[in-house]
């Protein structure tokens, strides 16, 4: 008998069906399945008492009759009671835990399980995320766009959907015309070679306040501009430098966070294509002309309907909006995207709103298919003093700084905690846990909110960390290393029998839960779903290793604790790197 990867989507196709067989109104009916009180079960239905509200029914007597109507199937997996008003609840049979232990033991056959139970499967996803300005350093202000795109990308990759990475940097505007003049008058070439981010930073504010102070040096700044724009072989050949090095700079921290983009096509990119979008937004009524620029108005809208989207300045330049809108055509046309997921900050809702608004009517009135546009907002990374995290002189922190400084301070606990390993082991560990740190304590919290950056709780063994999971991982390896078994050898766990204990039944029922936790994270794209999931998993673990003894000479017991070892090393291992992290056998 097989057993279903997600109870849960097995127990509202079974509603369903009962639903039907009781010829139910299902335009009413939804079985509203969710993870249930321990106490109660492990999921619960409660969509009988709405239903018998709207269509004037005594609830407890309709739940009866839904029990009634269950597939055979589903009672076969299950213990179904019902609480109060109709509520149902249901409890896994310990055999179908075992059945479900077994059938899931590689992470090929988790994906395979997701990829069969998930919405997005078969679907094609770009993501957007990181977005940094070349010739800039990367800032504190990046860490959320990336750790969380990186790992919605990862999630939607394990669901079954196809997955293009796509880093729209900023690499074209006004800016480039006063970094250019600054570039030929003051560059120190000891200072490029030594640090080329630090060496543009510092002439684009030379090349800034020039122009600021002298009308003369802001007009020459245009001209470098226009000269570039219109393809001056000497200007193209700064720019295209300025470019190289400084991605070539972000792939360093890139790498770090295990980053790879399929496409890193930036605003430079769709410097030809704007034209089409004027063009057909003209055409087509949408677009018109006011004070000069080009723009879009959405007199319907309570919000946007005195604020006009710009998609062409006055001067005749783009901006976000035209290339953005760009951007938006290219991915739908070239990549026939589905989805186009926007990871940006909160503060750029408006504009994501009024694009997408604008999308939507130029598509209906091209006849063209509009993808799902989505904005995967994020909060704000704060200080202790709940202020935007800067340095105590009130610049970003550089990106480099904080993944050096993580590092350094997981190079203390490691010292303390494994200080008989090898110096060379110790610091690899410590640069995991560091990075891993850095990016947990990001995507554990509801990416929606803000939330302040504390060294102290963030690299912990205490608490929802990185620290605190990864050592879960270690401590599990070294199980399996101390009784000289792989953790994947089906062979060393054949002899396993039907769960028994209370513990054993507890963490069994939790990692049944992956499932539940892997859909709470992918569809609403929020990442510290599944982070809560391997905390609590990794506290079940605890708990069930301080009650039952592993390395037991029953054969049988031995075996049935061993696979729960193995499954909880597998959910753990496979549920951070789906976040993004690199895991430890030792630490």
């Amino acid at each position: 008998m097989s057993v279903p990867f997600n109870f849960a989507t097995s127990i509202e196709s079974a509603l369903q069906s009962a639903a039907t067989s009781l010829e139910l109104d299902l335009s009413l009916f939804a079985p509203e399945v969710r993870t249930a009180d321990p106490r109660h079960g492990d999921f619960q239905a409660n969509g009988v008492l709405p239903y018998a509200k709207r269509t004037q029914q005594n609830p407890r007597a309709l739940g009866e009759k839904m029990l009634a109507a269950l597939p055979a199937e589903l009672l076969a997996e299950f213990d179904v009671a019902i609480a109060g008003p109709g509520f149902l609840n249901f409890t896994l049979k310990p055999a179908t835990l075992d059945r479900w232990l077994t059938t899931y033991a590689t992470e090929d056959s988790l994906r395979e399980g997701a990829r069969a139970s998930q919405a997005e499967a078969g679907q094609t996803f770009i993501v957007d995320y990181s977005s940094p300005n070349t010739a800039k350093q990367m800032h504190v202000g990046h860490l959320r766009s990336i750790v969380i795109g990186e790992a919605i990308c990862r999630l939607l990759d394990f669901a079954g959907a196809k997955v293009i990475r796509d880093n729209h940097i900023g690499d074209w505007g006004t800016g480039f015309g006063k970094l250019i003049w600054a570039y030929k008058r003051h560059l120190d070439a000891a200072a490029l070679e030594a640090d080329p981010l630090e060496e543009f930073e510092r002439l684009y504010k030379v090349g800034n306040k020039a122009a600021d102070e002298d009308e003369s040096v802001l007009e020459a700044a245009r001209q470098e501009l226009v000269k570039l724009q219109g393809g001056d072989e000497e200007n193209l050949a700064i720019w295209k430098r300025i470019n190289e090095v400084s991605l070539e700079a972000f792939q360093k921290i890139y790498d770090q966070f295990g980053v790879k983009f399929d496409y890193t096509l930036g605003e430079s990119f769709y410097n030809d294509k704007v034209g089409q979008v004027y063009q057909e937004l003209s055409d087509l009524g949408l677009a018109e002309e006011s004070e000069g620029a080009l723009v879009v108005f959405h007199p319907e809208h309570p919000r946007f309907h005195k604020q006009p989207f710009l998609v062409r300045k006055s001067d005749g330049a783009a901006n976000y909006a035209s290339t953005d809108l760009a951007t938006l055509l290219y991915r739908t046309e070239h990549f026939g995207a589905d989805a186009s997921i926007y990871v940006i900050d909160s503060r750029q809702s408006d504009h994501c709103e009024q694009l997408f608004l604008t999308a939507k009517k130029w598509f209906e009135k091209t006849n063209r298919k509009l993808p799902r546009l989505e904005h995967t907002s994020f909060g704000t990374v704060l200080g202790e003093n709940n202020k935007p995290l800067k340095t105590r002189s009130g610049e970003n922190i550089k990106l480099r700084d904080l993944i050096d400084e993580a590092t350094e301070r997981a190079a203390q606990l490691v010292a303390t905690k494994s200080g008989e390993l090898p110096a060379d082991e110790q610091a690899k560990i410590a640069e995991i846990v560091g990075v891993g740190s850095v990016q947990y304590a990001d995507l554990s919290q509801n990416r929606s909110s803000d939330y302040v950056f504390s060294w102290d709780k963030m690299i912990s063994l205490e608490g929802n960390t990185a620290a605190y999971l990864l050592y879960a991982v270690a401590r599990i390896h070294s199980i399996f290393r101390k009784l000289a078994i792989d953790p994947s050898d089906a062979a060393a766990l054949a002899a396993a029998d039907t769960l028994e204990t209370p513990t054993e039944l507890a963490l069994a029922r939790k990692l049944a839960k992956f499932p539940d936790a892997l859909r709470a994270a992918v569809t609403p794209l929020r990442p510290h779903m599944l982070c809560l999931f391997l905390f609590e998993l990794a506290g079940e673990f605890s708990a069930f290793y301080s009650a039952d003894k592993v390395a037991v000479d029953e054969p049988n017991v031995r075996a049935r604790r061993l696979r729960l070892c193995a499954r909880t090393l597998l959910l753990l291992e496979t549920g951070l790197h789906l976040l993004g992290l690199r895991t430890l056998k030792r630490m």
